[in-house]
């Protein structure tokens, strides 16, 4: 593999894109409420510079971890890129974990100190008899307001000069970022990401989407995740071109923000595209300048050429995880393609589909797919302290088995088959049954619960759960979503609860999912 990064870090590509294009726009921002604003290159390597300040001012030390709980807004990108610039490492929080989440990820990483939120989430970090997670700064963002205890984070910035005060020594081997993923654990773990990683990942990803300096990008997915950090956002900051960053999906205002800002490339995942089609039809939905609109499984044929014809547009298909960064497998940036196919494998990577021994399979034979990258360089670097896991996904020689099934056809053309066992996807996040399972059995009325995926017209897949009672207990079904709603983020609760006497069992004694679909 050709290494096309070096030892170039986050702060060198900062430094070096703030001047090279200075005047040029870098991000536009709306908000919920509608209101606009905007960041040159140099503008934005400005705050990014006194964030970096402010976090040198606090004391973090190279290799620290910071916790940022925010939604969508500028402040993530000063906050991440500012810590990279001082050798510190971001840990994003999804806005929609609950203080039971979040603690399990500051127990996870052991020495968070410092956390970065939205005064919504200020019950999340607050020290209590039970958890004392130890947060010692509680950084405020997105607010005037001075709270005892808290730092306001924008008042506390703009006291910083604008340019870094501190030059550490750094390496693209160092660690930027890391991001909880459900995996198919009961609990999320933390993917490793380096500066390399991040700096691939945007080189890549603007080779896949045929990146210029005059593409915008609009997007409205989670700042947290790594399909933003990696497809949007440093893609665009590596060639150049603009970020269109929108707080909150909404189906109604959507395509409008595509022709207010001019948008050439944007991201759909499936919700997204079925929420779209049961909007009223305008005349002007034709007219605009989008030349790509990125996008993960999975449609029916008629979904996409209906989306594809009413919207005048082409989606760009495309295949990856946490853990190998981006569209590993995808549509080619020119020619060909065979939908419903994946793609084909991208640069740098290589891919194979195996049997549960590993070895090789032949062309339309259904197995596993795994990739093949460099850890640290093209693939996660490992799991953070989890060596048996990381084992088990990355061997020795960069295969990464993703879980996943799928085959391939004679001419090297991917195609998906089935998610990762105990994985469910829903409005585009990934969610673990297990988990859900967990919770539901720590109920003292409920003796057993198997939790599946099922099919859901809009956001992909619904959570479904089956509930065993201890015999004698009764329950309803809105005791159990409300103790559900208690302990899990709104977006992996139960659409809908199934109680029954018995769950079927494969022969081993194991509950028999399969059945249960």
């Amino acid at each position: 593999m050709v290494d096309v990064v070096g030892n170039k870090t986050l702060r060198d590509l900062w430094e070096e894109q703030s001047i090279k294009f200075s005047e040029k726009t870098a991000l536009i921002y709306q908000d919920c409420e509608g209101n606009v604003c905007e960041f040159t290159y140099s503008q934005l390597n400005e705050q990014i510079n006194k964030t970096a300040n402010l976090f040198l001012e606090l004391g973090i030390q190279k290799e620290d971890k910071v916790a940022i709980q925010l939604h969508n807004c500028p402040e993530f990108f000063m906050c991440w890129f500012g810590l990279a610039k001082i050798g510190a490492v971001i840990v994003p929080l999804n806005a929609k974990y609950t203080k039971k989440e979040c603690d399990y990820i500051l127990q996870k990483c052991g020495d968070i100190n410092t956390v970065i939120i939205e005064e919504d989430f200020l019950p999340n970090f607050q020290n209590d008899k039970k958890t004392g997670n130890g947060i010692a700064n509680i950084l405020l963002a997105r607010t005037n307001r001075k709270i005892p205890g808290t730092i306001n984070f924008s008042e506390f910035k703009e006291k910083q000069p604008g340019v870094l005060q501190r030059f550490r020594t750094l390496s693209s081997d160092d660690v930027a970022e890391i991001i909880f993923t459900s995996g198919t654990t009961s609990n999320p773990k933390g993917a490793i990401i380096t500066h390399c990683n991040q700096i691939f990942s945007g080189i890549y990803a603007s080779w896949q989407l045929s990146m210029r300096s005059e593409d915008r990008f609009l997007n409205t997915v989670p700042v947290n995740h790594i399909d933003f950090q990696s497809n949007t956002a440093m893609s665009c900051f590596t060639a150049g071109a603009t970020v269109i960053l929108i707080e909150k999906y909404s189906a109604r205002k959507f395509w409008e923000q595509i022709h207010k800002y001019k948008a050439t490339i944007t991201e759909c995942i499936p919700m997204m595209i079925r929420t779209l089609m049961l909007q009223p039809e305008k005349e002007w939905e034709k007219d605009h300048c989008l030349r790509k609109v990125y996008f993960y499984l999975s449609l029916t044929d008629e979904e996409k050429n209906s989306f594809e014809e009413r919207f005048n547009v082409q989606l760009h298909n495309s295949y990856g995880s946490t853990e190998n960064l981006v569209g590993v497998i995808g549509d080619p940036p020119t020619g060909e393609k065979r939908w419903p196919s994946i793609g084909k494998v991208g640069l740098s990577y290589e891919a194979k589909i195996v049997d549960e021994e590993g070895n090789e399979l032949p062309p339309n034979k259904v197995g596993e797919i795994c990739i093949k990258g460099v850890p640290g360089r093209t693939l996660m670097r490992e799991y953070l302290n989890d060596p048996e896991a990381t084992a088990k996904t990355i061997t020795k020689d960069g295969w990464h088995h993703t879980g996943d099934k799928g085959y391939v056809d004679k001419d090297g053309w991917f195609y998906f088959v089935d998610r990762k066992v105990n994985m469910i996807k829903r409005a585009g996040e990934n969610i673990s049954s297990t988990e859900i399972e967990n919770v539901l059995m720590t109920h003292p009325k409920i003796t057993e619960a198997a939790v599946i995926g099922v099919p859901d017209p809009i956001r992909d897949q619904a959570v479904k759960a089956f509930v065993v009672l201890n015999e004698g207990e009764a329950l309803t079904v809105e005791e159990i979503l409300d103790y559900c709603k208690a302990h899990l983020a709104d977006f992996k609760l139960p659409s809908i609860v199934e109680i029954t006497d018995r769950l079927p069992r494969t022969c081993t004694g194991k509950i028999a999912k399969k059945l249960l679909k």
